[in-house]
C-alpha cells in the first residue's frame, strides 16, 4: 500500500469504464478498505497490511465505533430489483399454487417446482421462516423470501408489488441483504463432517446446504492434533467477532439424537434459518 494522499483525500479503488456488476464490486471493496473492522479470511484486516503510519491512520479513521452487525449490514435497502427476470418458486404450498402460476403468467415470469440458482422469490404460506429445502436454500442464496400476501397483492393489481412490505424478517432479510452487499457466503471458511445417519434432515440435503453457503464438506471426521487441522488458519466471517468461535472453523454435525457431544444438527438448522453464526452455547 502507498502512503497518505495528498490532502488526506481517502484512497480511491479506481473502475473506469468498468460493467456495472464490476464498478458495484470495487465500490464494496473501497467500503471494506475503509473499514477497520473488515476482515479477510485468515482474519486480518486492511489495516494489518499498511506499510507506514499515514496509511494506516487513513483506514482507522471511518466507523470506528460500528458494531458486527451494522458492519455486516450497513448498506442501506435501495428497493432496486436485481438484474434479470423473476423467477417464482413456492415452498409449503397447497391450493395456492393455481394461484402462483397465476401471477406468473401476468408478470411473465418463471416459476419452477425445483430449486435451482435462477430462482429469486420463495413464497411462503405463512410469515415465518421455513426449514424445508427449498425455504433453506432460498435463504442461503439470497433471494426475497416472502409472505403469500405478496402474491395476493400482486394478482389484484395485476403488477408486481414492492417486496419489502412482505419479506420475512430476520434471517431471510439479513441473506438478502448480504448478497446485495457481496459479502461471503453463511459457512466461508468453514469445514463440516456429518457424523451417522439423519433422520429428520436427509445427510444429501444438509451437504447442499453447505455447499449452497459457501463451506465445504469434510469426508473423514477431523481430529484436533492433526497436521491437516493444524494448518487450517481461516476464519468464519459470519461468526461474532468477540467469540472465540471465529477460529472454529470445523464442526462435526450428529443428528438430534446422537449421544455424541458434537454439536447437534439443530444448531446447524438455526445457523441457516437465520442467516447467523450461531454460538455454540445456544
Amino acid at each position: 500500500m502507498s502512503g497518505a494522499m495528498p490532502g488526506g483525500r481517502r484512497p480511491r479503488v479506481r473502475c473506469g469504464n468498468q460493467p456495472r456488476p464490476a464498478r458495484a464490486a470495487l465500490d464494496r471493496l473501497e467500503e471494506l478498505l475503509l473499514c477497520s473492522d473488515a476482515i479477510n479470511i485468515f482474519g486480518l484486516r486492511p489495516v494489518d497490511y499498511a506499510d507506514n503510519e499515514n496509511m494506516k491512520s487513513l483506514l482507522l479513521l471511518p466507523e470506528k465505533n460500528e458494531s458486527s452487525s451494522t458492519r455486516h449490514y450497513s448498506v442501506p435497502n435501495t428497493g432496486q430489483r436485481r438484474d434479470g427476470p423473476l423467477v417464482l418458486i413456492g415452498s409449503g404450498l397447497s391450493s395456492e399454487q393455481k394461484m402462483l402460476s397465476e401471477l406468473a403468467a401476468i408478470l411473465k415470469a418463471k416459476k419452477c417446482a425445483e430449486f435451482d440458482n435462477t430462482v429469486t422469490h420463495v413464497i411462503v404460506p405463512g410469515d415465518t421462516v421455513q426449514s424445508t429445502l427449498k425455504c433453506m436454500l432460498g435463504i442461503l442464496n439470497g433471494c426475497w423470501i416472502l409472505k403469500f400476501e405478496w402474491v395476493k397483492a400482486c394478482l389484484q393489481r395485476k403488477a408486481c408489488e414492492q417486496e419489502e412490505k412482505y419479506e420475512i424478517p430476520e434471517g431471510p432479510h439479513r441473506s438478502r441483504l448480504n448478497k446485495e452487499q457481496l459479502l461471503p457466503k453463511l459457512f466461508d471458511g468453514c469445514y463440516f463432517y456429518f457424523g451417522g445417519t439423519f433422520k429428520h434432515h436427509p445427510k444429501d440435503n444438509l451437504i447442499k446446504f453447505v455447499t449452497a453457503a459457501g463451506g465445504q464438506v469434510l469426508s473423514r471426521k477431523p481430529k484436533p492434533d492433526s497436521d491437516v487441522t493444524q494448518t487450517i488458519n481461516t476464519v468464519a466471517y459470519h461468526a461474532r467477532p468477540d467469540f472465540d468461535q471465529r477460529f472454529c472453523t470445523q464442526y462435526i454435525i450428529y443428528e438430534d439424537l446422537s449421544n455424541h457431544h458434537p454439536k447437534r444438527v439443530r444448531w446447524f438448522i438455526d445457523c441457516v434459518m437465520s442467516f447467523e453464526l450461531l454460538p455454540l452455547d445456544s
